[in-house]
């Protein structure tokens, strides 16, 4: 199986959990960053992994980038999953504008789907969330393994 992770990150989060997630798909999956994205990668995959931290509600812009330039059809055949690392529901909780504005606009990892999806991807996990501690981290103890789980369930579907 060919296999492709993308990501971006702020403060190296994101990464950690891209390359926890590559672990779960398995040996080969390359991982790349979203900026470093070479048109020939996105071809004869099979599947194709994208996440992003959230910010502002929405992936980090060479996520968004990325996903704007994929046609229509580019990911026919291709099985897709959107990830995201957000802070944990007790931290937004905390900040009751925040709250509401999260329910308005919600999580990166959402948008990330839809536009997989729009280019021709079909569905092989339903979008996932990984929980930071605060905006610049650390990864809230255990996320790397769910991630290395939420990996090989993707692969697996």
């Amino acid at each position: 199986m060919k296999a492709l992770v993308v990501y971006d990150s702020a403060f190296g989060n994101t990464e950690q959990i891209a390359r926890a997630i590559a672990q779960g798909v398995g040996e080969g999956t390359e991982v790349v960053r979203a900026g470093s994205v070479q048109p020939g990668q996105l071809t004869g995959l099979d599947l194709l992994i994208v996440g992003s931290p959230t910010q502002k509600f929405r992936p980090l812009p060479p996520v968004s980038e990325l996903l704007k330039a994929m046609p229509r059809g580019s990911l026919n055949g291709v099985r897709v999953a959107a990830f995201d690392t957000r802070m944990t529901q007790a931290n937004v909780d905390a900040v009751r504008i925040l709250a509401f504005f999260v329910k308005i606009f919600g999580y990166a990892a959402d948008p990330i789907a839809k536009r997989l999806v729009k280019a021709g991807g079909k569905l092989a996990a339903a979008p996932e969330g990984f929980y930071v501690e605060d905006t610049e981290g650390p990864l809230q103890a255990g996320e790397l393994e769910r991630a290395t789980a939420w990996g090989r369930r993707a692969a697996a579907e």
